[in-house]
């Protein structure tokens, strides 16, 4: 591994996570004076909200954030942004941190123009890790359609192989470096904003709920690619088994979430987003059956009020109140049996549909890989902020739960506390 110094920079902000929260943080710093590193994991920004197909509250398509946000780094020369990379150490105190980040290879250089000759020939296919794994890309590939950068990444796995010589010899830019390294970059900072985000609780550990035992069983998450149009399917919601247009769909509230066993926590968007994707499978069949199975639904704010009372109304959506118990599987049908009891009325309930969507929560980031840093967490793994000591700052759900609009304002904040720490050196 080799090492490079980047000069220290006076008044300089590090911001950590490339996602909705992260980006915002970025530019309103950037955007006021103040020189920003952007730091993320993964090959290009967007983090969650690119994975959506519509977000609240306009149910925007990821583009429309996105793109305008793009658009303001590209136009800022004070955000520097490093992807394929992760922090390895935080030292120093609040005006005077020494950061170490860890610049993984991409294989790719500035060179690329995305004119797709690598993935052409490439014939080495990996699970898309976009698309949760519901299908299979190239082994030379752009994360997705957004993608910023918009470059192309080459997987380690063919490195060294017979596939990645043909993608270098079809890159006729010279962009494809098969030789590239990993580095380390030290950079000196004077505040640092963490927005390392969320990440679906995993569902395997539910097993009551049939994850990963039965192919019709999805996630929430996994719903939102399969209903965009750049998802596995091409924005068709089809069952997994057969590709069958579902004629009943069943959403499982709280999986995993409100649970001493799991998260204890409310996710705090779960209930929205379930009856978003109704409106998702009701605009592509007017005639299913949908079944709602919930704990308490909530509706944070008056715009979200409205729009449950909205999806009330269909006489095709069915809601029961009662936590579900069970899910299993007509092993001759694929069809999904849900079984819970009517909190209300006492009653057993077995409902068979032919698909069933479990609303895990969300489980911040850092509750799975701890950071690098002198930070304070919370039992279930959230970023507690300590003002007082300042330096330091969890922006978005590396904080708590919470929606898009929320994880904008709480960033802006953030960016602000930040901001107050250089002032005060």
């Amino acid at each position: 591994m080799t090492e490079d110094k980047a000069a220290p920079a006076s008044g300089s902000i590090l911001v950590v996570g490339g996602g909705i929260s992260g980006l915002t943080a970025a530019l309103e710093a950037a955007e006021v004076g103040y020189e920003v590193f952007l730091v993320e994991k993964n090959p290009s920004l967007g983090g969650r909200v690119s994975q959506l197909n519509q977000y609240f509250p306009k149910l925007c398509p990821p583009t429309c954030g996105l793109e305008i946000n793009f658009r303001r780094i590209k136009d800022n020369p004070r955000v520097k942004v490093f992807t394929l990379a992760e922090v390895e150490k935080v030292e120093g105190s609040p005006g005077n941190y020494n950061v170490a980040i860890r610049l993984n290879p991409r294989y790719v250089n500035e060179n690329c123009t995305c004119c797709g000759a690598c993935a052409e020939a490439c014939r080495t296919e990996i699970p898309s890790e976009h698309n949760f794994s519901m299908n299979r890309t190239k082994a030379a590939y752009l994360p997705h359609e957004m993608a910023f950068p918009a470059r192309y990444v080459i997987s380690p796995q063919i490195v060294g192989t017979d596939d990645g010589a043909r993608c270098m010899e079809a890159c006729k830019y010279n962009a494809v470096d098969l030789d590239m390294k990993a580095k380390t970059l030290n950079l000196a900072v004077g505040s640092v904003i963490w927005a390392t985000g969320w990440q679906p609780y995993d569902a395997t550990k539910m097993d009551n709920l049939g994850f990963g035992l039965y192919q019709n069983v999805v996630t929430n998450m996994m719903l939102e690619r399969l209903a965009s149009k750049n998802g596995p399917t091409q924005g068709k919601i089809v069952r997994p088994s057969d590709d069958k247009a579902p004629a009943s769909v069943a959403f499982v509230q709280c999986a995993g979430s409100r649970d001493e066993n799991h998260l204890p926590y409310c996710s705090y968007i779960c209930c929205m987003a379930s009856l978003k994707h109704a409106t998702y499978i009701r605009a592509q069949y007017p005639d299913a059956k949908i079944y709602i199975f919930y704990i308490d639904l909530r509706a944070p704010g008056d715009r979200y009020e409205k729009f449950y009372t909205k999806i009330k109304e269909d006489k095709n959506v069915f809601f029961i109140k009662g936590k579900v118990a069970e899910v299993s599987e007509d092993p001759n049908t694929k069809n999904i049996m849900v079984v819970a009891e009517n909190a209300v009325t006492g009653e057993k309930i077995r409902q068979t549909v032919e698909m069933a969507v479990l609303a895990t929560g969300m489980q911040p980031t850092a509750a799975v890989s701890k950071l690098s840093a002198d930070l304070k967490y919370n039992e279930d793994g959230f970023i507690i902020n300590d003002y007082d000591k300042g330096g330091m700052f969890a922006a978005g759900c590396a904080n708590k739960p919470a929606d898009v609009v929320s994880s904008n304002q709480n960033a802006t904040g953030m960016a602000l506390k930040a901001i107050q720490t250089l002032v005060r050196r």
